[in-house]
């Protein structure tokens, strides 16, 4: 299967001190891959990463094949690859529809209409909201509008950090599922890092475990999800 989104020999420090090292892994078109491991493991900034936010000491990352190396965050935008960060990312100031609309700025505005629509049809709680200004909203709320304002710019793959933070298990599992909806009807591809690691692999198809900025194990998700040996070791529970 063709990988949207591959990371190869990634290696990553801050004031000298690394934080990744030398971790590889591929992200198949339409399939969710969740990133896990304890706090500090890298996930966040495997993401920040990935996106332009952070640059690399060596490594590469590529999208559909292409390497993005000399791109902006902008530019990958553009090119397909969506980052919602952890903390929800909303402009608070802004009521949800016009969050909406910034997220779709770039399209025609027929599919910015259309695109708004798919969202307020895949995140209820928001059509009902869509008037209300960001700070006015629940946290469950919050990550709803985050992702749905990724969504209508219409990307191919999705970096995703930390959707369940501080949420209800009812929402986590309203978001997990619209995640394998959009993955199994429109060809979505998503890179979950999570600390919630049996929420997200049980929605995932493959799982890839971080242990201090390296790579441990990469395997499907249900054989990670029943490794005793390994989720005692690296993931907690």
């Amino acid at each position: 299967m063709t990988a949207a989104l591959e990371i190869d020999g990634l290696t990553v420090g801050y004031g000298g001190a690394p934080v990744l090292r030398d971790v590889h892994l591929e992200v198949p078109t339409a399939r969710i891959v969740a990133l896990v491991g304890a706090n500090g493991a890298g996930k966040t900034t495997l993401l920040r990463t990935a996106s332009g936010l952070v640059p690399p000491t060596a490594g590469t990352v590529r999208l559909d094949g292409a390497d993005l190396a000399d791109l902006s965050v902008e530019d990958r935008s553009r090119r397909g690859l969506a980052h919602v960060p952890e903390g929800r990312g909303v402009v608070v100031e802004l009521t949800v529809e016009e969050n909406l609309r910034l997220g779709a700025l770039w399209r025609t505005p027929a599919d910015r209409r259309a695109a708004i629509a798919d969202a307020y049809e895949l995140f209820e709680p928001l059509a009902r909201r869509r008037t209300s200004a960001g700070h006015q909203l629940s946290g469950g709320e919050r990550q709803m509008l985050a992702l749905a304002r990724a969504l209508v710019a219409a990307p191919r793959v999705l970096l995703l950090d930390e959707p369940s933070l501080g949420l209800a298990p009812r929402v986590v599992a309203q978001i997990m599922a619209v995640l394998r909806r959009l993955c199994d009807t429109t060809g979505l591809t998503v890179l979950l890092a999570e600390q919630n690691v049996a929420s997200a692999l049980s929605v995932a198809d493959h799982g890839v475990v971080l242990g201090l900025g390296e790579v441990v194990a990469s395997r499907p998700a249900t054989e990670l999800l029943h490794d005793t040996t390994l989720r005692h070791a690296y993931l907690g529970f």
